[in-house]
């Protein structure tokens, strides 16, 4: 029995000897590297450890100043490298000087010298040794000015940059009375852009002095917060066709007519399947209506009479119906060519209307509802009818029109007339050229041919009639 008690105290004491011994070894170790690490950190109190690498330079050993002051150098190395920035509307361009474009040495330096100098003090001691034996990357960090990169941007920013626009629809007993179809807005987006700069920092940086980069500028679309979809349930989406016409030289009677029959048919709605008629929308065309008296054509003669240039608002009209590929039931040209209508368009492409004989249809084929509106620009005398609704995609060939049988217009005619003072002389129809004109219109519906039509005109000659007074 005394055998294993001296074993049992012999193993007690071996083991309090090899504790003791391990233990005074780890606290010599921790006290040795506390003291080494001690010493490490005072050399090194004011510069960076050594093995801290950046773009494959060692700069252990410099102060956080001359760190800084190293990719300063580099920076004003490539401050002539050229930034072009291009876009639809035009290019601008800004050195890397300008842009205060490099090295964000500052950022740099200071990642530098923190390495090593957290709170954690083991962890540092890990990163320190890291550092001294292997080496450590920290990736190189680029900046610029986002303020002088605005200026230079500027006059592009200025073109490009637009504010979406809400959409405005109301209506009351079956007509519109205020639509502005909504609008989607752009911006140059700084976000991508950013990404784009830093992503060419690698080539700015190796560029030598004159040296280009070419930067597409991107631009994001914004949508309106209310979208013409969202403003009405009638299936008016967006632009269908448009028509368009001048009337330069117009007496102040026939720009007074000209404006109060565009607005008769301003804010009209046509519904799915309905043949709208021109005749029809616009009503009486009278004194009693706000007609003033204007030339007309009647019975084979340009006479003053009530609504004098209504003609031009069909016209008008017609050629909207024929941009948007609309099928038109019913058109009658004019009676001689009139020189309104070719101010701004090859002949044939007129529609004469007279209430209620003579009238201008089409039918809305396009299964949602149709909105007519109308602008009338009395400073450059022009006006202009947009069809709203919902595209189906058909595409529309206008030819060119063909003219043949062209007459020369008879000689002049000079008719006494008692109620003007003697000596004066008072034009009242224009020579105008006599011919048969033709064009074609073919609009095609998911690819396939959908409507095929031939619009016919044939202008008599018209010889210039005068009054002499006689008075």
């Amino acid at each position: 029995m005394k055998i294993p008690q001296i074993k049992a105290k012999h193993l007690y004491h071996s083991g309090r000897i090899v504790f003791w011994f391990f233990t005074g070894v780890t606290l010599s170790l921790f006290f040795i590297l506390s003291f080494t690490f001690l010493i490490f950190k005072s050399v090194y109190q004011n510069t960076v450890y050594p093995g801290v690498i950046i773009n494959g330079v060692n700069y252990g050993g410099r102060t956080e100043k001359e760190v800084a002051d190293s990719f300063n150098k580099k920076n004003l190395q490539v401050k002539d490298v050229n930034f072009i920035f291009t876009t639809n509307v035009g290019v601008a361009t800004a050195s890397a000087g300008q842009l205060e474009y490099g090295y964000n040495s500052n950022l740099l330096a200071s990642q530098a010298f923190s390495l090593g100098r957290s709170q954690g003090f083991f962890s540092n001691i890990y990163l320190i040794i890291q550092a001294y034996v292997n080496g450590v990357n920290l990736p190189a960090s680029y900046t610029y000015s986002q303020n002088n990169l605005n200026a230079a941007l500027l006059p592009l920013t200025e073109k490009i940059n637009k504010d979406p626009v809400n959409a405005l629809f109301t209506f009351s007993n079956g007509r519109v009375t205020a639509f502005k179809p909504s609008e989607n807005g752009q911006a140059v987006n700084l976000t991508a852009l950013n990404s784009q700069l830093l992503s060419k920092s690698l080539t700015a940086m190796s560029g030598q002095k004159g040296s280009v980069i070419i930067v597409p500028l991107p631009i994001s679309t914004i949508e309106p917060e209310i979208t013409t979809d969202k403003a009405n349930n009638m299936g008016i989406k967006e632009l269908i066709g448009e028509g368009h016409s001048l009337f330069y030289h117009s007496i102040q009677s026939r720009v007074h007519n000209i404006a109060l029959a565009a607005s008769r048919l301003n804010g009209v709605l046509v519904p799915p399947g309905q043949t709208f008629s021109f005749d029809q929308a616009l009503g009486d065309v009278s004194a009693y209506t706000g007609y003033q008296q204007a030339y007309v054509i009647q019975n084979g003669r340009t006479i003053l009479g009530d609504g004098g240039g209504v003609c031009q608002v069909s016209t008008t009209f017609f050629r909207a119906l024929l941009n948007a590929g609309l099928p038109i039931v019913e058109r009658h040209a004019h009676a001689y060519r009139v020189g309104y209508y070719e101010e701004d368009s090859p002949p044939g492409f007129d529609a004469t209307i007279f209430v209620p004989s003579v009238d201008l249809k089409f039918k809305n084929d396009t299964g949602h509802y149709i909105l007519i509106q109308s602008v009338t620009d009395l400073d450059n005398l022009s006006l202009t009818f947009y069809l709203y609704g919902t595209s189906d995609g058909r595409q529309v060939t206008i030819s060119k029109p063909v003219i043949t049988n062209q007459t020369p217009p008879p000689p002049d005619l000079y008719q006494d007339d008692p109620t003007l003072p003697k000596g004066v002389i008072k034009q009242t129809d224009f020579a105008a050229w006599g011919a048969d004109v033709y064009f074609t219109r073919q609009v095609f519906k998911n690819g396939q041919p959908y409507i095929s039509d031939k619009f016919v005109s044939n202008f008599q000659p018209w010889q210039a009639v005068y009054l002499r007074g006689t008075q």
